[in-house]
């Protein structure tokens, strides 16, 4: 396997791995330069926080204090604002691991940066493992009470990036509730996906109910509540590219997983040679429920105090059959 990353985002650029036959293929979409990342992308590849997906209103209370963020998702606050993480240069160390070649980014946010309280200091570090792992690890502290969630926003297709639609890929998500939305902003109600669209406990083609799933445009964009203890690590998800084999297992130590299936790619992105139409790729960000803030059961899984680290492990496991 082969990894390429920049530090502009924290953006993995290229990951290049086997099919059945031993060929190998780059599975992630994004762009050739840093040039391109910065002209507009739809986060290929990026970190995003301080905190990822929305917000509703774009403002929360925080110790009886209102803080406004910015409206960058029509009313909503989406991945941080409009300087998120996803668009700032992070400092990068380079190491060897016993588990494998590891790269470490760095980001010091400012109290005040984006309207969030606290000066917080990230960190991602990605291990590409000896066991064909991709392991990510989000940290954050912070010296003031405040909120975070990151998330990693690769977009996957395992035929490879310029192979096309996602709609033939089979999934199955570890998760028997999902958090619906009015229409993307989950209101705190949890539901079970039994008898819905959302329904991928055992392996189905993305695209057999994605019409069913509704939306503007049509596709999935919803948290899953994934199943088990929510800080420990467990089973999230299973990719399958049944054309090259190309299997993607997912764990996470996150109480929620964001399943989206590329609804906004419309052709206008381009790159590595390719055009990111409708479904070319799609994300498994695991995280905590979005608008966690503004609702009281899910406000405890955002706030990070003093003294307190926030830690988000991601091992993606790769084989082929």
């Amino acid at each position: 396997m082969i990894l390429k990353v920049t530090n502009y985002g924290c953006v993995i650029s290229e990951l290049h791995v086997p099919d059945r036959a031993g060929k190998l293929d780059d599975v992630v979409l994004g762009f050739a330069s840093e040039e391109e990342y910065r002209g507009g992308s739809p986060y290929f590849g990026a970190t995003v926080g301080r905190v990822a997906n929305r917000i509703r209103g774009a403002r929360f209370q925080l110790d009886v204090q209102e803080y406004v963020v910015a409206a960058n998702d029509g009313e909503h606050h989406l991945h941080g604002g409009k300087i998120g993480w996803d668009k700032v240069l992070w400092d990068a160390e380079q190491s060897e691991t016993p588990d494998g070649p590891a790269i470490t980014f760095t980001h010091v946010s400012k109290d005040g940066e984006e309207g969030y309280p606290g000066t917080v200091t990230a960190q991602t570090i990605y291990t590409l493992t000896h066991r064909d792992q991709l392991v990510v690890v989000m940290r954050a502290t912070t010296d003031r009470t405040t909120i975070v969630n990151m998330a990693h926003h690769t977009y996957w297709n395992l035929g490879g990036f310029a192979s096309g639609s996602i709609l033939d890929h089979e999934l199955m998500l570890f998760a028997e509730d999902y958090t619906p939305g009015d229409p993307m902003v989950p209101t705190g109600a949890v539901v079970p996906v039994k008898g819905t669209p959302f329904d991928f406990t055992m392996p189905k083609a993305i695209g057999v109910d994605i019409e069913r799933a509704g939306g503007t445009p049509t596709g999935f964009d919803h948290n899953f509540v994934v199943s088990g203890p929510p800080s420990a690590i467990r089973p999230v998800a299973r990719l399958k590219d049944p054309k090259s084999g190309r299997v993607m297992t997912l764990e996470a130590n996150q109480p929620g997983l964001q399943f989206y299936s590329g609804n906004f790619l419309d052709g206008t992105a381009k790159g590595k040679g390719a055009v990111y139409a409708k479904h070319a790729g799609l994300c498994l960000e695991t995280q905590k429920f979005p608008n966690a803030i503004n609702v009281p059961a899910w406000r405890d899984q955002v706030v990070l105090e003093p003294g307190h680290t926030y830690e988000h492990t991601m091992i993606h496991h790769f084989t082929a059959s």
